[in-house]
């Protein structure tokens, strides 16, 4: 089968009960539907009235996007390293009416305002490295307000470590739910 690359891809989904149309290209993390650890991911996570959320690595925005509908009055931040995937999530953002959300390119925390979150929300891929995790973790200790939650979905195989690093860099830590290939977990910073 010979694709070309450059396509679009549109399909609709429905997160926590929102309609949503999302466009994505091939090249980006799950093109065609929302993969079964976003979907985890976004069905467990809780967004209060007025949060202040991230959504570190965004890919095209699915979590993000799901972030702001949850709570109209939430601001919501979307970050990804890769342009590709920020273009997208801007559009993505733009087609679904998102007034609250703000997408911008940076590697990890890198490049995000000096602002404190009361929700962090990532899809962590399993090969970004242990290092690289462990860093993200002490990041968002740095960028979570007392009180702040985080909120990562993993393959379950890393439940472990995901377990070790959160009582490591947070003192506790609490799965929320588990199936078969993922698991998600949330750590609280004190």
């Amino acid at each position: 089968m010979n694709r070309d690359i450059s396509t679009e891809i549109t399909f609709d989904a429905t997160l926590r009960g929102y309609d949503l149309t999302l466009t994505t290209t091939w090249g980006l993390f799950s093109p065609k539907t929302i993969d079964a650890g976003t979907q985890l991911l976004i069905e467990n996570m809780e967004i209060g009235k007025g949060d202040t959320c991230l959504d570190l690595g965004c890919g095209y925005g699915a979590i993000g996007i799901t972030m702001a509908k949850c709570a109209s009055n939430a601001e919501v931040y979307m970050v990804d390293k890769d342009f590709i995937a920020v273009e997208y999530a801007r559009k993505n953002v733009k087609q679904n009416n998102i007034q609250n959300c703000h997408v911008q390119l940076s590697n990890g925390f890198s490049h995000l305002p000096d602002t404190q979150f009361d929700v962090i929300a990532s899809n962590l891929p399993a090969n970004v490295g242990r290092e690289l995790m462990h860093i993200f973790f002490y990041d968002a200790k740095r960028y979570l307000k007392p009180n702040g939650r985080i909120y990562v979905v993993t393959i379950s195989g890393l439940r472990g470590f995901i377990k070790r690093n959160f009582m490591e860099v947070f003192e506790n830590y609490m799965k929320i739910k588990q199936r078969k290939t993922h698991t998600v977990a949330m750590a609280t910073r004190m």
